[in-house]
């Protein structure tokens, strides 16, 4: 009877999202071995982190009252200035004669704009150990491959991302508002829509660790925790000799060059949480 226990569990497939890229736990509606996996890609429902739209319930109650995305956008700045009291940091407790100017900017602007600047700096090493946190997807590159957690590339992640948030007017709670107001407007801007089709420029087929390699292009790919595609198949061109194109979830997405006007300096950029994904990979 053991024998035959054994037989059927090794008969079943392994799991879509390694033990190695996700937490046990997170700050989410569904646990990350569910959101990071195949299935969710295909089958996606709506993420939510814990008492963001609860807390916030006025902000969303407001906005459902106006009818253009710029009007949306800008009441949603401006209750991001005064909930985080953004331009009144000594209200916030910076202290007053230190204010260091990388601490000032530290907002959820500075973070996104930074991403699109470089991915792999400060700004970056703070929005994927965000992601960490609130989702359970562990980062599996940042200026270097970070799977082996005692390397030199993993503690100088996880030293960024640490000075990135030190002394910061609650950055986090910041991006958990930010990510749940992208939520908000795509959910308005696409209606009973629930993948969008993105493009990644990539030089190399193993920039990316393949799970499973299928036929006609298809890969079953483990993605970083946090990542820039475009809508613009032509715009993916210029970063790479191949092109991989995904259907993600619109719950995946964090945020895009549109939500904000001038947020993004890249006019199709979207900047996706990552797992376990499906891709058809092809030459340009």
């Amino acid at each position: 009877m053991d024998n035959n226990r054994q037989s059927e569990q090794s008969s079943q497939p392994a799991p879509s999202l390694p033990a190695s890229a996700r937490l046990p736990f997170n700050h989410c509606n569904l646990p990350a071995v569910i959101l990071g996996s195949l299935t969710f890609q295909e089958h996606p429902v709506p993420l939510e982190i814990d008492g963001v739209r609860d807390f916030h319930q006025d902000l969303f109650a407001t906005l459902a009252a106006f009818g253009r995305h710029a009007d949306r956008a800008q009441r949603f700045q401006d209750y991001m200035t005064v909930n985080f009291l953004l331009d009144e940091l000594d209200e916030a407790g910076l202290t007053p004669g230190r204010r260091r100017k990388s601490r000032v900017n530290a907002n959820y602007l500075r973070m996104v704009r930074g991403w699109s600047f470089d991915s792999d700096g400060r700004e970056g090493a703070v929005l994927k150990r965000w992601v960490e946190s609130r989702f359970g997807l562990l980062a599996r590159h940042h200026a270097g491959s970070l799977i082996d957690r005692n390397g030199d590339a993993y503690h100088h992640y996880v030293l960024q991302g640490t000075r990135g948030l030190y002394a910061t007017n609650a950055l986090e709670a910041q991006l958990d508002l930010l990510y749940t107001y992208c939520q908000y407007e795509l959910a308005r801007e696409h209606p009973h829509t629930l993948h969008i089709r993105l493009y990644r420029g990539i030089n190399r087929i193993d920039e990316h660790e393949i799970l499973e390699t299928g036929v006609c292009g298809r890969h079953r790919v483990l993605l970083n925790n946090l990542n820039s595609f475009t809508s613009n198949r032509e715009r993916a061109d210029e970063f790479g000799d191949y092109i991989l194109m995904a259907k993600v979830p619109l719950s995946k997405v964090f945020f895009y060059n549109r939500l904000l006007p001038g947020m993004l300096k890249g006019e199709d950029e979207y900047v996706v949480i990552g797992g376990a994904y499906e891709v058809c990979i092809s030459t340009i």
